[in-house]
This record gives structure tokens, sequence and C-alpha cells, in this order.
């Protein structure tokens, strides 16, 4: 039986049943209220990063190390934070929380993994953004809370949702953050769905009010991909389905003045993605990866990128575009199990209005012939333009690139992880890239790179990288870099 809710969630499986209005994780940059034409107006940008832990205006770095040995207790897992500055992520001073932190609830144990996902929302209302944490499957979710002096244990307080997955955004438009998880009232008919927890939270992590919200699915939801694809200044929601080998079609929810709307709209499968405006029409776009229509595929998958162009009606309402490696302008060749698309993030690199999609490639094997390095990853960044996501202008990165500190080794996956956001607050984009396979004094101690935007696209210009040993965190299976903080 699925577990059920903390009793602090009021509200009995049937009326779940009937209840399809569900908010889901947000996007960065909300767009201001349609004008009297019925065309939105443009992005209005926040007055500091959503990922700002200590509103200084620089956008910090949350990467997670789950699988990390804490004193002898394998996978117990922790969350470090590197501070953005004018000079880039000032990974001289880190953060790093676990469970024995001083005020972080629960004890160091043996497969604990805290850290398994984290996901950024000022949930509280105060001003600096604040940190979800998810740790073992079933465990209740931890929020630590920003401050003045960054994120710390003080304080941190347990989420009324657990940690099977989980997002924030603003779904009602209200300003402030609301949660949306994977959780789902216990019910006779063992129906999935999720449940959102709207915002503002109190410092003991009660919201203001909780909704569940029935998916028709009998199985719960994938992915939470927050964003406003429809222009209104909501955040909408896309989730993911499937089972096994069964890829479902994905769904979009409409954020309203009420939550998000029980008036659904289907699309084709998908897996993980980001909602950004890459055409610069005022509308969010949906780029995600091809599910295609067996989840059995996806290791062997050369990979596919989507995008859904958004429109007052949503994405998907008559412009769709794939891109591949094999698409004109994209450098490298689609490869069998490269996984073009594994993750993705949107942020402005260069500058322009539009928003650029960063692609992980993790499965890419560099070289060839016996000089052939497996599995050692790579990234793409795709340019954002009036036309829309194209191969123009693309650029392609690994550790064997000039300028990319490191080297390609087997199984390092650079690009598991990508993340776009303005770690030097000059108004451009980074990319943050993550190598959970990388080998440090122990194997798969993991790593993580950041490329500064500039007016040309990304640059090898003052990139820099760090791992677990650097940051004086713990290095023996950390698997650094397994998730990274998003908004």
């Amino acid at each position: 039986m699925r577990r059920s809710l903390r009793t602090a969630l009021a509200i009995t499986a049937a009326t779940a049943a009937a209840t399809l209005a569900v908010p889901l994780a947000a996007s960065g940059t909300a767009a201001a209220a349609p004008g009297a034409s019925g065309a939105p107006a443009a992005p209005v940008p926040p007055r500091t990063p959503l990922t700002d832990f200590n509103h200084d205006g620089y956008a910090d770095l949350a990467i997670s190390a789950p699988y990390a040995t804490l004193g002898g207790k394998t996978n117990a897992g922790y969350v470090t934070v590197v501070y953005g500055s004018k000079d880039g992520p000032d990974h001289a001073r880190p953060t790093v929380i676990d469970r024995g932190t001083a005020g972080v609830p629960g004890e160091i144990t043996q497969d604990g993994n805290f850290g398994s996902q984290v996901s950024v929302g000022d949930l509280d209302g105060d001003g600096f953004s604040d940190l979800a944490v998810g740790s073992g499957y079933g465990d209740e979710l931890l929020v630590l809370w920003g401050s003045r002096d960054g994120l710390s244990g003080a304080g941190a307080a347990e989420l009324p949702a657990t940690s099977a997955g989980f997002s924030t955004g603003d779904f009602n438009g209200d300003g402030h953050r609301d949660l949306v998880s994977h959780d789902f009232p216990e019910n006779e008919d063992d129906r999935a769905g999720m449940t959102v927890s709207y915002g503002p939270f109190t410092r003991g992590g009660k919201p203001e009010r909780q909704e569940a919200v029935y998916t028709g699915q009998t199985f719960g939801p994938i992915d939470l991909i927050p964003g406003d694809v429809t222009g209104d200044g909501v955040d909408d929601l896309v989730t993911s389905h499937g089972f096994e080998e069964s890829a479902y079609p994905s769904r979009v929810w409409k954020g309203t003045k009420d939550g998000l709307s029980q008036d659904t709209k289907k699309l084709k499968s998908s897996l993980g993605g980001a909602i950004a405006d890459v055409d610069g029409d005022g509308y969010g776009d949906f780029v995600t990866r091809d599910n295609g229509s067996n989840n059995d595929d996806n290791e062997s998958d050369k990979g596919t990128v989507c995008v859904d162009y958004g429109s007052k009606d949503g994405p998907g309402a008559g412009r769709t575009a794939k891109i591949t490696q094999d698409t004109a302008g994209v450098p490298g060749v689609g490869e069998t199990g490269d996984q073009f698309g594994a993750d993705i993030s949107a942020g402005d690199v260069n500058g322009d209005g539009y928003a650029d999609v960063a692609v992980g490639v993790p499965n890419e094997d560099i070289g060839s012939g016996s000089a052939k390095v497996a599995d050692a990853g790579a990234f793409v960044l795709l340019k954002g333009a009036r036309a829309g996501l194209s191969g123009a202008g693309a650029q392609a990165f690994d550790q064997s690139k000039p300028g990319v500190p490191g080297a390609s080794e087997a199984k390092d996956w650079f690009g598991h992880r990508v993340l776009l956001s303005d770690v030097d607050g000059d108004k451009k984009a980074d990319l943050t890239v993550a190598a959970h396979g990388e080998d440090g004094t122990y194997k798969d101690s993991g790593a993580a790179w950041v490329f500064p935007g500039a007016r040309g696209g990304l640059t090898t210009t003052g990139v820099v990288s760090f791992g677990p040993k650097g940051l004086g965190a713990p290095e023996r299976n950390a698997t650094f870099g397994q998730d990274v903080g998003r908004h």
C-alpha cells in the first residue's frame, strides 16, 4: 500500500479523486500579465536570483552527494552550498550540511541518502531562497532556511511531503512559492496523484493550505516541470507518466488564481526538461527529451530534444521542433546510447533576451578507435533566437577540450547534471555541469565545473572546477553532483 500523508493533510480519498487542480514547480522568471491584445508582456526578471540563499544578488549552488560515506556509514549523504560572487563561484568558502549538522532533524545513518534530491524556492516569503532536501524513500522532506549568512541547519524543519519527488513554484500567482510532491492520500482504489502545499510556509514547515490532485493515471507523475507556458504570469505544470516499459502521455496543468486547473492537456511522452522562452514571444516553451513509446529504449537511445512552443493555449498547440546531434549546426554525431537530453536546463547565456538551453550528453564517447573513452560525457549549448531553438551557433564541451580542467575518462558521465544560473551577477547565465563519476582520491567521488556566460556564449575563460576534496567535504563514495538545486 502507498504511504499516507501526515495527518496535516485534511482531505479524504473520495475528495481527492474529484479534485484536479494542482500547482507545480515554478520557473525562474514569471511573465507579466497579458495585455489587452491577449499577447503576453515581456518577461519581468526577478530582482535577485531565485537560487540566492543569502540575498546578495548572486546565484548560489546547492550540489548533493547522497551516497557519501560519513563516519563509516555508507550512503549517508550531504549537500554542499557554494555561494556566488562577482568573481564566480566562491568555492573557497563552502557550506557542507548533513544529518549531523546542528539544527538538522535526525542523525547520520547508513543508507540515509541525505540529498537524494534538492529543490530551491523561497518558501516562507522572507526574500531568502530556501532549500528543500530529500533523503531516503518515504522520509519527510527537510527545508533549510536561507538567511543573510546563507544556508545552515538552524531551524531546519520537516515539510508535509516525502522524498519520492518534488518541486517548487507559484501555481496560484499570489507571489508565494508552493511545493508540489508525488504524495497522494492512501485510498481503496490505490489511485495515484500529487499534492500541492501552498505557501507561504511557517518556520515550522506548515503550509497555508494543501490540496491533493488525482492525475487520472494508475501510477503517479514522474517528472514535475514548472513554468508559465500560457503567458498569464502564473506558473503551469508539466507532468510525465509511465510504468516499467510503458511510456504514457505527459500532461500540462494550467495554473490559475485558485491553483492548478482540472482542464489538462496531453502531450507526447517526455523525460525531464525545462520551461523557458527560447523565441522571445513571452510564452514559456517546453524543452524536453523525447521519451518515445517504450522506456526500455532510453539507455540505448541516441537522444532527441523536443520543443513544444508555448502559446495562450499552452505548449504543443501547433508549433514543435526536434533537435538531435545530427541536426545541422549541432557539434558531434548521434550514436547509440549517447542519451542527448539526459538533463536539460535553460537560461540566457549571452544576454540577448532569448533563453538558451544546456543539454547534457553524459554517455557521449570521446575520441575514436583505440583512443575512444566510453561514457566520458559532454554537454551541448543550444542558442535561443527569434526563430526558435535550433543548431545554429551551438557549442559543445567535454573534458578533452582546450581550457576545460581535467581529462575525459571512462564513465565520468560529464553532463549528468547541467544548471544555468547567473553565479557572477553579470546578467548572463553561467553553466554548472556535474560529473558524478569523476574519480578523485576515491573512485566516483564526483566533481563540478562552472563555465562563465559571455556575449558569444559559454567560454572556458575563467572556468573553474571543484570536487569534495577541494571543498573540505567527505570524498569516499560521494558521487558529488548527483543533483543540483534548481527552481
